[in-house]
């Protein structure tokens, strides 16, 4: 019976608050409620009505009429604060799992100024508000932060909206469920490892393909000249104390792209013995290490192949892949 009850609950608050990427607040959401200073105020004006009843005392009855007015005058003012906003959510970025994730909400106003406008996710205390004012025909942009209970395709938390204003004596308050979820991908083994070896589309380039640079290897490592922004801990500082003029260039190492023709595969059977997760975590590594490199790469998962390619939409279609990985764990 128990659990029967909180299901037509659960559809009633479901029914009441639909997830969508912008809700606009009006009677139907929103709720208001004394805060603990507000009962306090009831408090003061029930015992000066009932000393003013026992007394006959004109001026006391007077005060308890002029207070109980601004209650009502703040209780308006507390609702009208939040009514009429409207609440939209930007496109939330994607994330890596071992940090919190962001995302952005816009409150339009359509009327006079609103002040004191929190916002904090449904399930964390007071302290987490996020507070913000809209001006006058304007709008205001706040953002949230939450950490996701692991990689994949996420559902954003519930978020709560809620405002004191002007005098603390009421506390109105909505709920907002967003439809948008969010990518968050395995986390970044660091640092990150060699990239595999020996795993190209073909054993030999092509006759036309040019010449690997020297120094290269399996792992496309090589040596150029040393560039404004180059890391020192880049430099072969031994190849420059053999060079015998004082003022000679500086060499760093350089992963360059393997040459043309040829392409390197990310394959997950690299990483076998390592944990699920751990696995998926060296896998991003390499991924983001190999787009950076802006050559032909692919990916091999159980049961699916990321075709060689380049570019964002490659990096993005192999982080999503490696996000869902493995079933449970996403």
């Amino acid at each position: 019976m128990l659990s029967a009850a909180r299901q037509r609950w659960r559809a009633w608050w479901n029914k009441r608050h639909p997830a969508r990427d912008e809700q606009q607040l009006t009677q139907r959401n929103l709720y208001i409620v004394p805060t603990r200073v507000g009962l306090a105020f009831l408090l003061t004006q029930a015992l000066l009505l009932v000393a003013s009843i026992n007394d006959q005392l004109s001026l006391g009855y007077a005060l308890t009429f002029l207070l109980c007015g601004a209650g009502f005058a703040s209780m308006h003012t507390t609702h009208g604060n939040l009514r009429g906003l409207t609440l939209s959510l930007l496109p939330p970025p994607s994330g890596h799992a071992d940090a919190d994730q962001a995302f952005t909400v816009r409150l339009h106003n359509p009327g006079r100024a609103r002040h004191g406008i929190g916002l904090r996710l449904a399930d964390a205390d007071a302290q987490h508000l996020a507070w913000v004012d809209v001006p006058e025909q304007g709008s205001a942009e706040v953002t949230l932060h939450w950490r996701a209970p692991g990689r994949g395709h996420h559902e954003l938390p519930v978020l709560r909206v809620e405002t004191r204003f002007p005098l603390g004596v009421f506390v109105a308050w909505s709920y907002w469920r967003p439809a948008s979820r969010q990518w968050v991908y395995p986390a970044v083994e660091t640092p990150c490892p060699p990239l595999p070896s020996g795993r190209h589309d073909s054993d030999e380039p092509p006759p036309s393909a040019s010449p690997a640079p020297p120094g290269a290897g399996d792992e496309w490592q090589g040596v150029r000249p040393w560039r404004e922004g180059d890391g020192l801990r880049h430099v072969l500082w031994a190849k420059a104390a053999q060079d015998p003029r004082p003022d000679g260039p500086l060499w760093v190492r350089d992963w360059s792209a393997p040459p043309q023709g040829r392409g390197a595969w990310l394959d997950a059977s690299d990483t076998r013995g390592l944990p699920d997760e751990l696995r998926w975590q060296r896998l991003t590594a390499w991924v983001l290490a190999a787009d950076r490199l802006g050559a032909d790469w692919g990916l091999r998962l159980p049961g699916r192949t990321l075709a060689l390619g380049q570019g964002p939409q490659q990096r993005r279609q192999a982080l999503e892949w490696l996000a869902l990985a493995g079933g449970p764990a996403a």
